[in-house]
């Protein structure tokens, strides 16, 4: 079965090397130093290593301006220039004239509609759906896809029996935070975990936030715990990564890259692939509305 496992992560751009302001050089990411032998930056925005490619995604697609989540991931998700079509950047949620677009084009029914199976990986909390029922719509491009694309959106339980992983990782702000009788696990257990679920599908999904919120100064408490999991987490799941399984980690904009500044930057978006099909795949990818794309060809 072709698979492909995509890693949305929120607000991560390719900026300065700078080894103050800039994480992926002040912590020295794994996933860089270690597989490409050198961290990208502005100067240098690609990389190469066996299989697996770094480059720079267009994140403002022709619109002036700062690049914003509401129109970056419905363009990531649904394959189209979302700012060209509303006339601006929007966000954080999708504007209301996209989100027909969403419930026709997102990537979920679009592979649906060929018979694949997709899944969403993330679990949410019980104040979630209890905001859902009461008729809220803020939300996420990927949480509106799913609903509208009737793509199951996992619970507390799916967590306990290994179904799903917490948007952190590794359950710590479900514990710590909120409360719930679950176990902090290990980034490497969360690894594991994801390549088999995505082992069992033709497409799967795993959204990753924490980044944009760190960008914005927001729970910086939690900013060392945080980004050396994510670092452990993505390192060791492309070490384990089957053959079969070609990896996508990609963003919406540029935020964490830079903290000077408390905005998103108008820095390149991130792409990494690994795998079967990851040269195809950062190839075709130049702009945001090129990643759906460049997957679907890939089921053609």
């Amino acid at each position: 079965m072709k698979s492909l496992l995509m890693i949305f992560i929120d607000g991560v751009g390719i900026g300065k090397e700078d080894y103050v302001n800039n994480p992926f050089f002040k912590y020295e990411f794994k996933i860089f130093k270690e597989l490409f032998g050198k961290i990208p930056h502005l100067d240098n925005p690609f990389l190469e290593g066996k299989n697996s490619f770094v480059f720079p995604i267009d994140a403002t697609m022709g619109v002036p301006d700062i690049p914003l989540s509401g129109t970056g991931q419905t363009s990531i998700f649904c394959g189209v220039n979302a700012p060209e079509i509303i006339g601006k950047h929007f966000g954080p949620y999708p504007h209301s004239t996209l989100v027909p677009i969403i419930k026709e084009k997102n990537i979920f029914i679009e592979l649906k509609r060929k018979r694949k199976k997709v899944t969403f990986v993330n679990a949410y909390p019980k104040q979630f759906f209890d905001y859902v029922k009461k008729g809220r719509r803020m939300l996420s491009v990927t949480t509106l896809s799913c609903l509208l694309s009737d793509v199951k959106l996992n619970k507390i339980k799916d967590l306990h029996e290994g179904r799903a992983l917490s948007a952190d990782i590794d359950n710590y702000r479900f514990v710590h935070k909120m409360n719930y009788k679950l176990k902090v696990i290990s980034p490497e257990l969360a690894a594991r975990r994801l390549v088999r679920i995505a082992s069992r599908n033709h497409f799967t999904l795993f959204e990753y936030f924490h980044t944009d919120h760190f960008g914005h100064g927001r729970n910086l408490e939690l900013f060392d715990h945080t980004v050396k999991t994510l670092d452990r987490f993505l390192h060791f799941l492309v070490k384990i990564l089957p053959d079969e399984i070609t990896l996508l980690i990609c963003s919406d904009h540029g935020n964490f890259e830079d903290l000077t500044t408390r905005s998103h930057t108008l820095n390149p978006a991130l792409g990494l692939t690994f795998g079967k099909y990851a040269e195809r795949i950062a190839s075709h990818v130049k702009s945001l509305y090129d990643i759906k794309n460049s997957i679907m060809e890939l089921y053609e």
